[in-house]
């Protein structure tokens, strides 16, 4: 499985981006998709992610601020991210995740990751 991201760049403080993340085939046993960030000189951490007929999940730092949507046909994620400030710069990382071939099996894939950098 490839995953394909789009969006990212530059903007100002208070600015808007939208990132989009495709998976090269529709995964049928999707568990959960999603963004990973990694700011620099920090670890990678959880943005946002919709668990499949579980919680949507968000980084206590970007709540009321992003929102992820999952798109009804293809195996897609939308990341809408308002209000930006420079901590949100960082490296975003799509990140996908379905059962492996063994029961207690996760699978995880990974985007190459977009830059997103937030100007103050």
């Amino acid at each position: 499985v490839q995953l394909q991201a789009s969006g990212g760049g530059l903007v100002q403080t208070g600015g808007f981006l939208t990132l989009s993340c495709e998976a090269s085939e529709n995964i049928h046993n999707l568990h959960s998709m999603g963004w990973y960030r990694r700011a620099p000189g920090k670890e990678r951490e959880l943005a946002a992610e919709i668990i499949v007929n579980g919680p949507t999940n968000y980084h206590d730092s970007v709540k009321g601020r992003f929102t992820i949507s999952r798109d009804g046909v293809k195996t897609a994620v939308t990341l809408i991210m308002n209000r930006l400030k420079p901590e949100d710069t960082g490296v975003y990382y799509c990140h996908l995740q379905r059962p492996g071939s063994r029961w207690y099996d996760m699978n995880d894939y990974w985007g190459q990751g977009t830059q997103v950098t937030v100007s103050s």
